[in-house]
Order: C-alpha cells, then sequence, then structure tokens
C-alpha cells in the first residue's frame, strides 16, 4: 500500500493505492476515511488497481473551498490526472455514491462502469433534510463525538451490533476527533444536491447496486425503485446487512464485488 497526496484548493488530499491491473477507486461515505474500505482493499487487490482516498475533511485530507458533492467529485477527476488514468470504474458508498453519481453525470467518458454501495440517486424529501437539519444543530452544539455516539451503532443490522460491539466501539473511537465543520458541510453537501437519477437513464455502462436490506439511512424500498433506471443494473442484496455491509457482510459484498469488476 503506498499512501500519497496531492494539492487542490490548495488543500492537501490523501489516497492510497495498491494492486495492478484495472483502476477501481473506492470512495467512501459520511463521517469515514478511506480504511473503512479494509476488508475490500484485502480481497481486492491481487485483481485490480485500487485507488482509495481520504474525501476532503475526512480522514488525512484537508477541507477545499468547494464542499459540494460536485466540488468533491471534481477533486476525484484530479486524483485520476494525478494517477494517469483515462478510464476507471468507481465505487461509492453512501455520500460517496453521491459523489460518484455527480461525477458519471459530468464525466461519463471518464467511466467503464460504476456502482452504489448503499446509496441512492434521489434527491433528499423534506423529510430526509430535516433529519438531516437536525444533526447538523446536534453537532454544532454537542460536538462529533457525540453525535457519532449516538447515529454509528444505527448504521448497523440489530444481529451484527450484538455481536460486534468492540468493532463499533472502536470505530467511534476511531472518528471521535473528525472535524465538526467537514461534518456540516457534508450535510449542507447532500441536502443540496439535485435528484440524478437522469444519471442511471442515460449511462451507457453498467451500474452496480449494493442493498442492505436493514439499511435505515437508504430505505431498502428506495434503492428497488432505482435499480429498473440502468440499460445493465447488476443488482446484489445483503440480507443481513443495514447501512456498512463491507463490515456487515464483508464476503459477499467482496463476491459481489468482484463479479461485477471482473465482467467489465
Amino acid at each position: 500500500m503506498l499512501n500519497k497526496n496531492f494539492s487542490y484548493q490548495s488543500a492537501n488530499i490523501f489516497y492510497r493505492t495498491t494492486g495492478k491491473g484495472k483502476p477501481v477507486v473506492l470512495i467512501h461515505g459520511f463521517g469515514e476515511d478511506g480504511e473503512v474500505w479494509i476488508n475490500q482493499v484485502n480481497f481486492l487487490k491481487d485483481h485490480f488497481a485500487l485507488i482509495i482516498p481520504d474525501l476532503p475533511g475526512s480522514g488525512k485530507s484537508e477541507m477545499i473551498t468547494d464542499m459540494s458533492i460536485q466540488g468533491m467529485a471534481e477533486v476525484i477527476k484530479t486524483l485520476l490526472s494525478e494517477e494517469k488514468i483515462d478510464t476507471c470504474i468507481l465505487i461509492g458508498h453512501s455520500m460517496g455514491g453521491y459523489i460518484t453519481l455527480a461525477f458519471a453525470e459530468k464525466h461519463p467518458q471518464l467511466l467503464t462502469a460504476f456502482g452504489l454501495f448503499h446509496s441512492s440517486a434521489f434527491a433528499d424529501n423534506e423529510e430526509k433534510k430535516a433529519t438531516r437539519l437536525k444533526a447538523v444543530e446536534f453537532i454544532k452544539n454537542n460536538g462529533s463525538y457525540s453525535f457519532f455516539k449516538t447515529s454509528t451503532p444505527g448504521l448497523f443490522s440489530a444481529d451484527w451490533s450484538n455481536n460486534h460491539q468492540h468493532e463499533i466501539d472502536a470505530l467511534i473511537d476511531k472518528i471521535k476527533d473528525f472535524a465538526p465543520e467537514a461534518l456540516v458541510q457534508y450535510y449542507k453537501a447532500m441536502i443540496a444536491r439535485p435528484d440524478r437519477t437522469a444519471v442511471l437513464k442515460t449511462f451507457n455502462g453498467p451500474i452496480l447496486f449494493i442493498i442492505g436490506t436493514h439499511d435505515k439511512a437508504v430505505p431498502f424500498e428506495q434503492s428497488m425503485q432505482q435499480c429498473y433506471l440502468p440499460a445493465q443494473s447488476h443488482i446484489h442484496i445483503l440480507r443481513n446487512s443495514a447501512h456498512m455491509g463491507m463490515w456487515e457482510e464483508a464476503d459477499k459484498a467482496n463476491t459481489a464485488l468482484l463479479e461485477f469488476l471482473s465482467s467489465q
């Protein structure tokens, strides 16, 4: 694993590379960093050239001027230029999926395929926006650690949580010092993002959907509604997962990714 960085809008952006072959970028979600993909990296590195960034404001990457979803998608484009990559496959988890969609909307010629891992092309409805705004106020008033202690357990299925409390506690401890301003900017970006279902309809390549049956952040029914929109959909349902299938059902998630990536 090589640790690398580049400058974007005067900010340092950190990323990792490992493996050889077809380039695949793994984009983490809200309140995470690239290390959330550790199970997938260990499994896929013998098959593909993996690029795993820390998004602006996450992990070892600094915040940028434009923290919108599209703004962060442009960071990914610059990353590809840094690595001299002409085409690749993007896989985005949750907010990383929103960034993947924004990238696919503006730069479809750079993608042979992409995947939404517990993510959605639909814009937030009013209820979801209200929930996010409440979270923003909670973060401003209580800080990141209290927020993650409250919110992180709900990202996992009850069964997994009961058997892996130590791993959840370790995750919360790892991210407890997350910059509150970065979390607030992420929420604002997610609230403001447009509906991008048109991207699913118009993209020429195959699109992967990995869906958790127990996902509360991206409900199962909403995930299924978008699967019929692309010309080529690859759908994998993780029956025992909520929003963190890369941990909850790592083996099944890894197999789904390998099958999809190998077929492109």
